[in-house]
């Protein structure tokens, strides 16, 4: 069973409910998916054991095979590569890793490079299996790191999600 607390706004007391429920079964996973701002394990009092860091992609331009077409640069929706005279500017902060530029690149000039956004943390306390996700600071994208959470449920375990807020 997968039961998440979620809500519209911070401050409802999702964590609350979520930490409470899961204490009150036992024998269950926790995943805190408010990556930006975790802090049930304020009360879950998890001991940490195991951490890895989540990466994500952003393209790396080689410039000798490059020809500054600016496919690549059409291509993103979200302004992650710009061409300019005999140069491209990647932004790797605001690239979603979709593979776009890859493809529509005529000269196969784009590989490409890995970057740390956060990380996941996993702890126990009295059989409760406790995950919460860390985004480092200054990053924008959270997704990739509630993804790596969600990926360490157990679906023959009951699960408890404190949601982000929104």
């Amino acid at each position: 069973m997968i039961i998440s607390v979620a809500s519209g706004k911070g401050g409802t007391g999702k964590t609350t409910i979520a930490t409470n429920l899961a204490l009150s079964i036992g024998n269950a996973q926790f995943f805190d998916c408010d990556v930006e701002e975790p802090n049930a394990n304020i009360f879950i009092k998890a001991k940490i054991d195991k951490s890895e860091d989540v990466t994500v992609s952003y393209p790396k331009i080689d410039k000798t095979k490059c020809d500054y077409c600016g496919k690549c640069s059409k291509f993103c929706a979200y302004n992650a590569i710009a061409v300019v005279p005999s140069n491209v500017l990647v932004f790797p902060e605001l690239c979603h890793s979709c593979g776009g530029c890859e493809l529509v690149c005529p000269r196969d000039a784009i590989g490409w490079n890995e970057r740390t956004i956060g990380k996941v943390e996993h702890g126990t306390r009295d059989g409760i299996d406790f995950y919460h996700g860390l985004l480092n600071v200054g990053e924008i994208q959270a997704v990739p790191v509630i993804k790596s959470l969600k990926r360490k449920i157990d679906k023959s375990k009951n699960v408890i999600i404190d949601s982000s807020p929104g």
